[in-house]
């Protein structure tokens, strides 16, 4: 197992919107595995999402119902992204204290 330091936090939430965690000794693992696939779909959709916005700003006639809708999408891709550079930097001291 690793210790509480070494924690991953996953792209998901638990009930309640609590944060979840994974804790193993195989990176490679099916949770593992999962999650950095959720991740790299995150990543995609919150990039399409960036490339939609700035299409949409830059049109005159987007509509309010439009904006507000991409606003709340980016919302959640920020979210979604903020967690994923929160794991992997986790992930990277991690590493880095082992190969000290």
């Amino acid at each position: 197992m690793t210790t509480s330091n070494e924690l991953r936090l996953l792209p998901w939430s638990g009930p309640e919107g609590k944060p979840c965690y994974l804790s193993t000794d195989d990176p490679d693992g099916y949770i593992s595995r999962l999650a950095d696939n959720i991740e790299a779909v995150q990543l995609a959709t919150a990039a399409e999402l960036l490339e939609k916005a700035s299409g949409s700003l830059d049109n005159e006639d987007a509509g309010r119902d439009n904006l507000r809708r991409l606003g709340h999408d980016l919302t959640g891709a920020l979210r979604d992204v903020l967690r994923v550079a929160v794991s992997r930097g986790h992930l990277l001291a991690a590493t880095e204290s082992h190969s000290i």
